[in-house]
This record gives structure tokens, C-alpha cells and sequence, in this order.
């Protein structure tokens, strides 16, 4: 077993609701949609007309500034609609399902037999590559690029995230089919594994660099074991996928179709019977909406709470999220909540007597508790990120577009779910999610 990395900074939320490893029974919805949004820096060029078939695999668009990269329907039916936001900007592309799953069949191959380029164009022409991210930046891995490794979190330590033990049961041989693609695509491949994990899976694969970490969230973020494992200088990229996607590149190349299947984690004090489902990329959310919540107003997210996407009953789930999650929106009045004890209220710092509880389970809600105000230098955010760096000065460089200190200060090395849970302490109630993809935005924009 390799060394185990000891994550002391950071912060587990205590909130009800956790999936139970169990599934439930649900259907596909009638309506998916692929979402541009889901994608950083993309401009869409759309190449099917409403009402026109499609098949899964099917192209729906493309980048405009790099047409290679394909993102495809998940569903066979029909183009219902193309939804369109300010300045005609493309929000959503919603495909009707038809029930048939058929499906475009891009052939069966061997990982082994085949060279690099031969493996980049298959998950090109498939619409697989949006799987393969870059750091730094977090955006659509360049298919032109050899990356310096490819690096997998094998566990989600998030808020209330799904246990990926129980979640790639029965996917290990797509799994490790996966894997030996992407041996073939960098000359190192990074597997972080959780200290309490006791996955055969893991531990069987050959030719993959296995670290093990415990420790609070964000332990689990695949920035934080890069930060540990081989910290990302100034010129060098790596990618960086999820499980449950190198299971989708696996059944790409042992079935020949690209599999759009996802377990989905139901999650949140409002859920009546929190667990998992299969689901599919891109679904409306209506049919787990379906499964029984609570009555009153309702937060649902695509994702967990500090990074996941609001998305309401006729959302549909994202690209990158394996979970969704329903809470309180918290919207009445709390007459003197800040001066009473506060005995069932969750707090960072000891401002409630619920601190000496350490085993309670909340049920927290999105009110904010207050606006927006001037960033107060507090030391709260350097609890809680485990890495080297000043987050609270690479957020003022951002704020002030000073390009040369956001160097030196570290913005390689994150992205939005690194500081979420600085967000989440902030006294400020500062949106520094936002403020880090503005300061990103300028880096692409004035380095490349």
C-alpha cells in the first residue's frame, strides 16, 4: 500500500441525507439536453435542425474554434429545441427521446493493438473527449497535446457524494478497459484512492500510480492530490477525468457505442428516500424530482452544494455530475437568529453551542444570512484549503486583473471546486467561484 497523504486542512459539512447503497426504480425521462454551459470556453456551432433524427452519437455540435472537438446526443429521437440566452448565446440543446436507443456503432477495438492517434480519433469522432480535462484552467483537454500525466480522483469527499465503491461495482472490467486507454494517451497515470477504501478494484490495476489520502474535503478534489503529488508549474499541463467517465471510455472500446449511463447519487434533507439510480448524462431531472420530496420551497441541484448547478424540477443533470441534490431554499425571515444559541445550527467557529455535537446531522439551507460586503482578511480561507498558497490574495490580484501576481500567487493550480469551501466560510459572502473563472477567463484570454 503506498504512502498514505494526510490531509489536515479543509472541512466535512455534516448534512442529512445521504444516499443509502441501495438503488431505486425509475424511468428515462422524455427530454435530455447537452449543455454548452457545462463547458469552459467553448463557443457551440450547432449542426442539427429541429426536428431532425438523431441516434446516440449522434453530433449536435461542435467548437466552433476547434471543430475535432464533438459533443454528441445521449439519446436517439428527435431535436426538440435549441434554447437560447442573451446576445442568442446557446444555453441548452434539448434532444426528445424516443425510447429506442439507437445508437451509432463506432466498432469494438483493443486499446492494445491500437497507436495514440488512432485512440484520439476514436474519442474525437464518438464525442468521448470532453471527458479529458486540462489543468490548469479546467477546460476541454487539447487532442493536439501530450499531457504530462493523467491524474483520477478515485473517491469524492464532497458534501454528501457517492460512494464510488459501491458505484463501480460491476463496472471493473469496463473500468480497467478505460484505464488502458488512458495509458496509452500520457506517460504517467495518477490514481488517488481514499485511506478508508477498501477497493479490489484499484488495488489490481497495473501500470498506475496508485496515492492514498485521508483527511477532510477536499481531500477528494483531483487539484488537491495534483497540489500533493506533483504541484502544476508555469508551461506544464496534465489531465484529469472521473471514474465513472473512464467507464464510459471503456465500454466506448469493448461494445463500440458511446454508453451515456450514469449511477446517480439522490441526495439532501429533502429527499424522502435518498439513494442511487441509474440515470443517464444529460436527463431531465423530472424523474427524480418524481421519487418523493419533501413539500415547501425546495432548492435542487445538479451536484453536490458547494459546487453543483441550480437547476429546478425541469433541469436537466450535468455533464460532470454523478449526484443530485435537493435542500431547503431558506427563503422566510429568521427573527434574531444570529443572537440566539443556536443549538441546532451549524457553524465553522464556535458562534452556536452546536460545535460540542460533533456527530449531529444538519439540515442547512441556501439563505445567505446577510449581502455582499468588502473582503475582510480573516485567515478563514487558509483553514480550509490545503494548499501552498494566499487564496485571499490571489482572490484581490483577480479583483484588480493583476496577471503577474495571479501567477505568483498560485491560479495554475486551481479551479472553482478547490475554493468552495472558502466560499462556503467566507464572512464576505463574497462569490469566489465566479471571481476565480474571471481571473482564469483573463489568463486564457492574455497567455493562452
Amino acid at each position: 500500500m503506498s504512502e498514505v497523504i494526510k490531509i489536515k486542512k479543509g472541512l466535512d459539512i455534516p448534512l442529512a441525507g445521504k444516499a443509502e447503497t441501495v438503488f431505486g426504480q425509475t424511468q428515462l425521462p422524455g427530454l435530455f439536453a447537452v449543455k454548452p454551459i457545462d463547458f469552459h470556453g467553448i463557443t457551440p456551432k450547432v449542426v442539427v435542425k429541429e426536428g431532425e433524427a438523431v441516434k446516440i452519437g449522434t453530433v449536435l455540435f461542435y467548437d466552433k474554434y476547434h471543430p475535432e472537438v464533438k459533443f454528441v446526443s445521449p439519446v436517439s429521437g428527435t431535436l426538440k429545441t435549441v434554447n437560447r440566452g442573451e446576445r442568442r448565446r446557446i444555453l441548452e440543446v434539448i434532444v426528445e427521446n424516443d425510447g429506442k436507443d439507437e445508437y451509432i456503432d463506432f466498432g469494438k477495438a483493443d486499446p492494445a493493438s491500437l497507436d495514440r492517434d488512432a485512440i484520439v480519433n476514436r474519442l474525437l469522432e464518438s464525442g468521448a473527449w470532453p471527458y479529458l480535462r486540462q489543468r490548469p484552467y479546467d477546460v476541454i483537454a487539447n487532442s493536439q497535446e501530450t499531457p504530462k500525466a493523467i491524474f483520477i480522483s478515485g473517491f469524492d469527499s464532497a458534501p454528501l457524494a457517492p460512494d464510488m465503491d459501491f458505484v463501480l461495482t460491476g463496472q471493473e472490467a469496463a473500468f480497467k478497459t478505460g484505464i488502458e486507454v488512458l495509458k496509452k494517451l500520457a506517460p504517467e497515470v495518477h490514481l488517488g484512492v481514499s485511506n478508508d477504501s477498501a477497493s479490489k478494484l484499484y488495488n489490481s490495476l497495473e501500470g498506475v500510480q496508485l496515492h492514498t489520502f485521508s483527511g477532510p474535503h477536499p481531500a477528494g478534489n483531483v487539484g488537491i492530490q495534483i497540489h500533493h503529488i506533483a504541484p502544476i508549474n508555469k508551461g506544464e499541463k496534465v489531465w484529469v477525468i472521473q471514474p465513472q467517465e473512464i467507464v464510459s471510455i471503456g465500454l466506448l472500446f469493448s461494445q463500440g457505442k458511446h454508453d451515456f449511463s450514469r449511477v446517480i447519487a439522490v441526495t439532501g434533507s429533502e429527499v424522502l428516500k435518498p439513494g442511487y439510480l441509474r440515470y443517464r448524462l444529460g436527463a431531465s431531472v423530472s424523474e427524480i424530482v418524481a421519487q418523493g420530496l419533501t413539500e415547501g420551497d425546495l432548492r435542487i441541484i445538479s451536484g453536490n452544494v458547494l459546487t453543483g448547478d441550480q437547476v429546478g424540477s425541469d433541469g436537466y443533470l450535468g455533464f460532470y455530475h454523478s449526484q443530485v441534490t435537493v435542500i431547503p431554499e431558506g427563503a422566510e425571515h429568521e427573527f434574531l437568529g444570529w443572537a440566539l444559541p443556536g443549538f441546532g445550527k451549524f457553524s465553522v467557529s464556535r458562534t452556536f453551542f452546536s460545535w460540542m455535537n460533533k456527530n449531529k446531522l444538519y439540515k442547512l439551507n441556501a439563505n445567505m444570512h446577510g449581502g455582499e460586503r468588502a473582503i475582510v482578511m480573516s485567515g478563514k480561507f487558509e483553514k480550509v484549503l490545503p494548499m501552498d498558497l494566499l487564496p485571499e490574495f490571489l482572490i484581490k490580484a483577480i479583483l484588480v486583473d493583476d496577471i503577474d501576481k495571479m501567477e505568483q500567487l498560485g491560479i495554475y493550480e486551481v479551479v472553482e471546486e478547490d475554493i468552495a469551501l472558502c466560499e462556503f466560510v467566507d464572512t464576505s459572502k463574497m462569490e469566489l467561484q465566479s471571481i476565480l473563472r474571471k481571473g482564469i477567463d483573463l489568463m486564457i484570454k492574455e497567455l493562452g
